[in-house]
């Protein structure tokens, strides 16, 4: 499986690099840049570890990958939201005041909670595209790649001081 890679790219986009630079506007459009280069792979490595462990037939193959791009393209949105709070953690962190912080926990749990919510939403669709046991096989699938991410990310993100 190509979780440790998923891993990987998702880290490099989530945690930016704190160093400072002359140029910090070319320094964030390079990021920026670099960040949907690496959404692309990430993007093409899930739907590598999806084909091998659903081994769908081709029937159960048309609707499970419609329900699963629709699924992709809408937490997409909420994972760009999950970068620029990082990010914005990693601007502030050395001058974090409890309003930024209050502002940053509102937006991380809001982000949580939209999260599980599109998640349980598209697994029932999952469900009724795929036998059940192949749809307990992509939520397995779904929940050891999302916990792998959010335990990598969450080691190199430091906490709040």
């Amino acid at each position: 499986m190509r979780i440790s890679s998923l891993a990987v790219a998702l880290v490099a986009i989530a945690f930016p690099m704190l160093a400072s630079t002359q140029d910090e506007s070319v320094q964030a459009q390079g990021m920026l840049a670099d960040e949907q280069i690496i959404l692309s792979q990430i993007m093409t490595d899930k739907r590598a570890v999806y084909a091998q462990a659903m081994r769908l037939t081709d029937r159960e193959s048309r609707g499970f990958w419609r329900v699963y791009d629709e699924y992709e393209a809408k937490v997409k949105k909420i994972d760009d939201r999950f970068i620029r709070l990082v990010n914005d953690y990693a601007a502030k962190y050395s001058t974090m005041t409890d309003a930024d912080a209050r502002q940053m926990l509102a937006a991380k749990m809001k982000i949580d909670r939209e999260r599980l919510d599109l998640q349980q939403a598209y697994t029932k669709k999952i469900a009724r595209a795929v036998p059940a046991i192949k749809a307990l096989r992509y939520a397995q699938v779904e929940s050891r790649i999302d916990n792998e991410l959010q335990r990598k990310v969450m080691q190199l993100i430091p906490l709040v001081p």
